[in-house]
């Protein structure tokens, strides 16, 4: 029973020490579970922490957002019980799940889709719950209303999609150059390049001139004006990263269109809501509706091997990295 820890921030990802140390149980109280980890997915925000990048860091800490796991200790009937969570400061203000064991309470607990599997559902975490609040706070698309999300092979653009395309929007995808999308294949997707098509007038044009109802914006300041330019009137658009923090913005065009902007940042989500997000796509997941990314075998790291792991996710790795303890 082992833990990953770090005991200060690094400078960047050579100069990381990461360090492997006994887990050692604890006694718990009534309304904790003890949970042996299976799976862990590797956020680029459980990395970027490290580096300081989250002022309100701690140290020293086990990092590590979102898991799935068997339980070994709580409530009789959910031992040996296959279950899943994620957290928003989960392994950044408290130890989190890049261990073999973590302690959480009941409420943070939700029991683990059975059409996925245990490396599966380590891997669904943050970017789908990231998704889900980004659409739920914007009010979740309609049958017949149009998505469109840019950065749509990202993690969080391709959970935005399947959840936007599960509830009947016509779905459309922007990449920076021309590429299929990279989610599952029963996903509807108009994919537009971005670097030789005019984005608001393909969205414009496929939706009889009225535009997009909702742009989740997953890349910020590059596709800002684009993503204004497609949208409908009382259209929405989500933010939830940017690269440049001041962004042209016209004022007149934002009232005249009744527009509404909502920013997403996943680390103010409680361990509970994230619990509730996953409960509410489990159905989804249940009837392949949903799917979970594929964590590739070269992509499932033990913990001996996680500085590997997070120096992959740190470089974009284009699968989705898991820790396997």
């Amino acid at each position: 029973m082992h833990r990953l820890r770090i005991a200060a921030k690094a400078a960047d990802i050579d100069h990381l020490e990461l360090t492997l140390e006994p887990w050692v149980p604890t006694p718990v109280g009534p309304d904790q579970i003890v949970i042996e980890i299976r799976a862990a997915g590797v956020n680029p925000s459980d990395v970027k922490a490290c580096f300081g990048l989250m002022p309100h860091a701690v140290w020293p800490r086990t990092p590590g957002r979102d898991w799935a796991g068997v339980v070994t200790q709580g409530p009789a009937d959910l031992i040996g019980r296959e279950v899943w969570g994620s957290g928003g400061r989960m392994g950044i203000e408290r130890d989190g799940s890049h261990a073999s064991h973590i302690v959480v309470p009941r409420d943070q607990v939700r029991l683990k889709p059975k059409a996925l599997s245990l490396i599966e559902a380590g891997a669904v975490g943050v970017p789908f719950v990231t998704a889900y609040e980004g659409l739920r706070r914007a009010g979740l698309p309609r049958p017949g209303e149009s998505v469109l999300v840019m950065g749509a092979n990202g993690r969080v653009g391709q959970a935005a999609l399947q959840i936007a395309a599960m509830r009947g929007a016509q779905v459309f995808g922007v990449s920076r150059r021309a590429e299929p999308f990279r989610g599952p294949a029963h996903v509807p997707v108009r994919m537009i390049d971005a670097s030789a098509e005019d984005v608001a007038a393909v969205v414009r044009a496929e939706t009889g001139g009225r535009g997009a109802d909702l742009v989740y914006n997953t890349v910020g300041s590059p596709y800002f004006e684009t993503a204004n330019q497609a949208l409908a009137v009382k259209g929405r658009q989500i933010l939830i990263s940017t690269i440049d923090r001041a962004v042209p913005f016209d004022i007149f065009a934002f009232y005249r269109g009744a527009h509404t902007y909502v920013g997403i940042d996943s680390l103010a989500l409680t361990d509970v809501e994230c619990a509730q997000i996953l409960a509410l796509l489990t159905p989804g997941f249940e009837s392949g509706a949903l799917a979970a990314f594929p964590v590739a075998p070269e992509d499932a790291y033990p913990l001996t091997r996680a500085k590997e792991a997070y120096r992959c996710v740190l470089a974009g790795a284009p699968g989705r990295v898991v820790l396997v303890p």
